[in-house]
């Protein structure tokens, strides 16, 4: 079963280099994922597109009009059925590997990214069924969370990754624990040299030093968001 992204911008040509390259790019030409991107001004009422305009109540920056976002969205659910409906958005929740996990066992996905100050928020009421924040700081837009949470889903579906690259020991993937450092060739470089317990073969003795890397870094991660 492939899984289709809708995703809605102001900008869309944000979204046109991070899709086509790398796993995200290997994933759609597999047929495992199908990511659509939509042009919020194809939907604007009036000849000149507009899309934004300012916001009542006074204050700066512009504010994304309803109509198109209501236009499109419907549109899109009148063709299919979205497991889930994203806004891109600081006030969310903070999207963590679990999210990621459980999003990516859908079918249907749209993505609301927003730009300027903010989208009127009749339309967040009425269709989000999720508010997502990558963390508490301010972009100029919701197209860059976008691409780092659909990233972040979509390595997760099966065939996606090869097992060189399996996510299933990625860090988090378990809780909030981290995975221990890693090391290729050469053994050593600029004096610097890799653990001899990797070396060694023993694969008893490699899962105790990882397994004690992984608690060492976990710990330290928690003091650091403390």
């Amino acid at each position: 079963m492939m899984m289709r992204i809708d995703v809605i911008s102001a900008v869309p040509e944000i979204f046109e280099s991070p899709l086509n390259y790398s796993i995200l790019k290997r994933a759609q030409n597999k047929g495992k994922v199908e990511i659509v991107i939509h042009n919020l001004r194809d939907y604007a009422f009036n000849k000149h597109k507009q899309i934004d305009d300012k916001p009542f109540g006074g204050g700066p920056g512009m504010v994304l009009k309803p109509e198109p976002f209501f236009e499109c969205i419907e549109k899109l659910k009148s063709e299919r059925k979205y497991d889930y409906i994203i806004f891109t958005s600081p006030r969310g929740k903070v999207f963590e590997q679990k999210i990621a996990n459980r999003i990516s066992l859908a079918s249907n996905i749209m993505f609301v990214t927003g730009h300027y100050k903010d989208i009127d928020d009749r339309v967040i009421k009425t269709f989000a069924t999720e508010e997502l924040s990558i963390g508490n700081f301010i972009l100029t837009g919701g197209e860059l969370p976008a691409v780092i949470m659909i990233d972040a889903i979509v390595r997760l579906i099966p065939g996606v990754l090869n097992d060189s690259e399996s996510a299933l020991n990625d860090s988090f993937m378990d809780g909030e624990v981290i995975e221990a450092p890693a090391f290729t060739r050469p053994a050593e470089y600029r004096g610097m040299k890799v653990p001899e317990v990797l070396l060694s073969g023993n694969e008893k003795e490699i899962k105790k030093w990882k397994t004690e890397q992984s608690k060492t870094l976990t710990e330290r991660w928690k003091n650091f968001n403390n």
